[in-house]
């Protein structure tokens, strides 16, 4: 079954004969019957049905819902680290994932070692891991890691290979299928689709995430069942939106390449991004986020996000409507100047979500804002 398929097919409710999951919006189970459910932060019917689609989109044996990104992340490694394991993650992540690993993991007495941008499996080939950590596509200069021969060297050292594929998606990149352990998505992106819902995603090998699944439980890391609705709804238009987006971002990249106004642009389906080649080996489409960099100064690029009309100025990604932000002050302001240059954000980076808007729209909003500064 294809993918086109998979996120419309929810199957029918045995008793009522309903078409599509219903919102089981109750806090515990009536004995016996319930007792399957029990109470609904450990398990609840609707939020069941969304892990079960995840996993049957990623191909993978077992998936699980969290009450967001960060929660499926957090409760993801705490179940597979300890204190005394050794992790390797890269430098060019979603800021406060790094800070998860910096912050406490490396302070719960975790080793934590950090790759830059592009050096990632270079350093998994030097030492063995307990944990490798990679984003499929970084945050929020779109590098992209090559998963498939990363996945390979992880094996060869019985590293834990765990993959945020947000910027992906399971309609552009499989990262199970390319051999890694574990995948994760903030489902209030690209897959919930609406900018209306926080949730997270796991999937992965059933050994594993059994045992995550209990880690969620414990932790309370558990997803509401009307969030599971409006995600398991967003995703039934998952395979459509992503054909749109993934359009529109090429022509927007090389639009925002030829313009005047611009120093650089960030996508891996241009041929002069440093990991093009790397793309095309593992993705089916190049996602939905452009970053770029204005020519001129901070207060310019954070002048020109108030310059729109059509794209509006958020720090959130994957609706579909465009929206446009400024890493240095918004989703990567807990990194501190160095980390950030090192990296490569800089003070004049935007980073664009690229929705399902009529594509000339878009090019017209970012040409005549671009024109103002």
């Amino acid at each position: 079954m294809r993918d086109g398929t998979k996120v419309t097919k929810e199957g029918i409710d045995q008793e009522t004969g309903a078409i599509t999951t219903p919102i089981y919006q109750t806090s515990s189970y009536a004995y016996p019957i319930g007792e399957k459910y029990r109470y609904s932060r450990e398990v609840n019917p609707t939020v069941l049905k969304l892990g079960e689609m995840i996993a049957d989109l990623e191909e993978a044996e077992m998936g699980v819902a969290f009450s967001s990104g960060m929660g499926a992340i957090s409760s993801t490694l705490l179940t597979l680290v300890k204190p005394g394991s050794k992790v390797l993650i890269h430098r060019d992540m979603f800021g406060r994932t790094y800070r998860f690993f910096n912050d406490f993991l490396k302070g719960w007495g975790v080793e934590v070692h950090v790759a830059n941008p592009g050096h990632i499996i270079e350093m998994a080939k030097g030492e063995k891991y307990d944990m490798v950590f990679v984003e499929s596509i970084s945050n929020p200069i779109l590098r992209v890691v090559d998963l498939v021969s990363l996945s390979k060297v992880c094996k060869e050292n019985g590293s834990t290979l765990i993959v945020d594929s947000t910027f992906a998606t399971p309609i552009n990149q499989k990262p199970v299928v390319q051999g890694a352990d574990i995948v994760l998505h903030s489902a209030s992106k690209f897959i919930a689709g609406h900018n209306d819902v926080i949730a997270g995603l796991a999937a992965g090998g059933k050994d594993k995430m059994t045992k995550i699944d209990l880690m969620r439980r414990t932790l309370g890391t558990s997803l509401d069942p009307h969030a599971a609705y409006l995600v398991i709804r967003g995703m039934k238009t998952l395979k459509i939106r992503m054909d749109v987006i993934n359009s529109n971002s090429s022509k927007i990249a090389e639009f925002l390449a030829e313009h005047p106004k611009v120093r650089a642009v960030y996508y891996p389906g241009l041929k002069t991004h440093p990991d093009y080649e790397i793309a095309r080996k593992v993705l089916k489409g190049y996602g939905g986020v452009v970053s770029f960099d204005i020519k001129g100064t901070m207060e310019d690029s954070i002048k020109l996000m108030t310059k729109f009309n059509v794209i509006l100025a958020a720090q959130t990604l994957g609706g579909v409507n465009s929206t446009i932000s400024h890493p240095a002050t918004m989703s990567h302001r807990t990194l501190s100047p160095e980390e950030r240059k090192i990296v490569g954000i800089t003070d004049t980076m935007l980073r664009l979500s690229v929705g399902i808007e009529d594509v000339d729209d878009l090019i017209e909003d970012l040409d005549k804002a671009l024109s103002s500064i």
